[in-house]
Parts: structure tokens; C-alpha cells; sequence
């Protein structure tokens, strides 16, 4: 028996979401017809008001509510240190720590040969943009340790390179509480590669 309609289409809309099948979008869809209708209410007016009140940043091509981002307007920011990052989760992911001082680059993706998704298809052209108006002392390569993450990091590092720009990246290695035992062989060379003395 076919679902009515409106559930339907709910359903269909759902499973676009990453990480969401037909199953998991039906279930969302019959938990939501059980709520009170001001949840569906809220959630609708979120939905909408989404577009109109959430912003990429001009100079950083991050989220924000106002252009250019509370990060980049800080003048007590770190100017001279530029950290380069796929997408704008790892931005937050970054700040929630509290470490980092400095200003932020958001790519919009990595390299990923098989994918057809080449440096003309993320911002690397902005980067560099960024990078001349800028003037940082330090770029900052925040990308993850994949196969697509290495890839645009030695793209960016030699693109950069010939400016005398100083390129690091994120450290790499055994996270905290891990066992030796079940890490692989690469996690192994990285953490034996990038020590620290104590």
C-alpha cells in the first residue's frame, strides 16, 4: 500500500539527505506526525529562514549571519596565520578548541581525481586571492589525512610555495587513548614521523 501524498513527497525529501534511506526518511516522517504541530511549525519557519538569514563569508568562505564572519571582522586575531580547511564544519570543529587564534580559508571540498572534482572545482583560485590581499607569514593546512586531503595539500603547498610563505600542517599520529596494537601502519609512520619531545 502506497504512503498518502504528502508523505510521499516528505519521504523522498528526507532520503536526498546524506546518509538518510528511504527507511530512516520514513521513520523521521512518522515520528514528525506524532509531535505537536508548533515542532513542525518551528521547524518549517528554521527551514525557510535558512537561506535568507545564513551567509558565506566573502573573505574566508565560511557560515555566518553577517558578511564578512565575526572572525574575520576580530582585528585581535592572529593576521599573519591563514588555516586552510575543506568545508565549513572543520571551521567550527577548530574554534570550538579554543587554541587557534589566527584567521580561516574554507575550500569547499578537496581533490578527488576519481570524482572529476579537479582545483577548478574547489576554491583554490580564492585561496590564492586570499593569501596576496592577506600576506599571512603562515599558512595552515587543515585538511584531513585522506588519500583526497594529501592531494590538495601538496597542490597548495607548491602553489604557495614560491611566495616564501611558511606552509605547515596539522600534526598526525596515535589520537589520545588509542592502543598500538589496532592502529594501522600509516598511523604508526605518522605518529613515529611527527613525535614531540617531552
Amino acid at each position: 500500500m502506497r504512503l498518502p501524498s504528502p508523505l510521499e513527497r516528505l519521504v523522498s525529501l528526507f532520503s536526498r539527505l546524506p546518509s538518510v534511506g528511504p527507511k530512516t526518511a520514513e521513520r523521521y516522517v512518522f515520528y514528525l506526525l506524532k509531535q505537536k504541530p508548533q515542532l513542525i511549525e518551528e521547524l518549517s519557519e528554521a527551514l525557510h529562514n535558512l537561506p535568507k538569514k545564513v551567509m558565506t563569508c566573502d573573505l574566508c568562505n565560511g557560515l555566518s549571519e553577517i558578511n564578512p564572519c565575526a572572525i574575520c571582522k576580530d582585528k585581535e586575531r592572529d593576521q599573519n596565520a591563514l588555516c586552510v580547511i575543506a568545508d565549513e564544519r572543520d571551521l567550527f570543529v577548530l574554534e570550538d578548541t579554543n587554541i587557534y587564534k589566527g584567521l580561516y580559508f574554507v575550500l569547499g571540498g578537496t581533490i578527488n581525481t576519481l570524482e572529476d572534482i579537479g582545483p577548478d572545482k574547489i576554491n583554490i583560485k580564492g585561496l590564492v586571492d586570499r593569501v596576496k590581499q592577506l600576506k599571512p607569514k603562515e599558512v595552515i593546512l587543515g585538511l584531513n589525512p585522506t588519500l583526497d586531503g594529501e592531494t590538495t595539500s601538496l597542490y597548495i603547498a607548491k602553489l604557495l610555495k614560491p611566495a616564501g610563505i611558511k606552509i605547515t600542517r596539522l600534526a598526525k599520529g596515535l589520537p589520545t587513548g588509542a592502543n598500538i596494537e589496532y592502529a594501522d601502519g600509516l598511523t604508526l609512520g605518522n605518529a613515529l614521523k611527527f613525535r614531540n619531545e617531552i
